[in-house]
C-alpha cells in the first residue's frame, strides 16, 4: 500500500503537468533552442547530412515544440508523442548509429541510443495514460479522502 501523501502527490494535477513538461524537456528545450539559433541549427543539420537544412531545423523546430505542446496540454497526446517518438526512432539512424562507428565513439552512441529508446517507451506509455479516465486511477471519494489526508499530513 503507498502512504498517503505519495498517492496524493501521484494523484496531483500539477503533478502530472510536471510530469509532462519534464519528460518533453528534451524536446522543447532543443525546439527552442534551434529556433532562437536557426544558423545553428541548420549547421547542426549539415553536420549529419541532411540538406537542405533550412528545410530540416524547420521541420525539427515543428516536431519537437508541437509534439511537447500536445503532450503537455494533454490534447492529441498521443499525435505528439507519436510523432517526437518517430523523430527519436530517426534520431538513433541518423545521428547515433552506434553501429557504424568504432571506439569510444560507439561506446557513446550506443549509450545515447538506449537512453532514446527508452524516451520512446515513455513517450508510449503517456501515450496509454492518457487515454484512461481519471475516473480509472482513483474514484471520487477516494480522491477527496486523500486530499483531505494529505491537507493534514502537510499542515503538520
Amino acid at each position: 500500500m503507498t502512504p498517503r501523501l505519495i498517492d496524493a502527490l501521484l494523484s496531483s494535477r500539477g503533478t502530472e503537468i510536471t510530469a509532462r513538461v519534464l519528460l518533453t524537456f528534451p524536446f522543447w528545450a532543443s525546439g527552442l533552442v534551434k529556433l532562437l539559433d536557426f544558423p545553428g541549427g541548420m549547421a547542426e543539420m549539415r553536420q549529419f547530412g541532411l540538406e537542405p537544412a533550412w528545410l530540416f531545423n524547420g521541420l525539427t523546430i515543428f516536431v519537437q515544440l508541437t509534439g511537447s505542446a500536445l503532450i503537455i496540454a494533454k490534447r492529441w497526446t498521443w499525435l505528439g508523442a507519436g510523432a517526437l517518438g518517430v523523430f527519436t526512432f530517426l534520431t538513433i539512424l541518423i545521428v547515433h548509429a552506434f553501429w557504424r562507428l568504432e571506439g569510444e565513439r560507439a561506446i557513446t552512441a550506443l549509450h545515447t541510443a538506449g537512453e532514446h529508446v527508452g524516451m520512446i517507451g515513455a513517450l508510449i506509455l503517456v501515450s496509454i495514460l492518457a487515454l484512461r479516465p481519471r475516473s480509472e486511477f482513483r474514484s471520487a471519494a477516494d480522491s477527496q479522502a486523500l486530499t483531505a489526508a494529505s491537507t493534514g499530513m502537510l499542515q503538520r
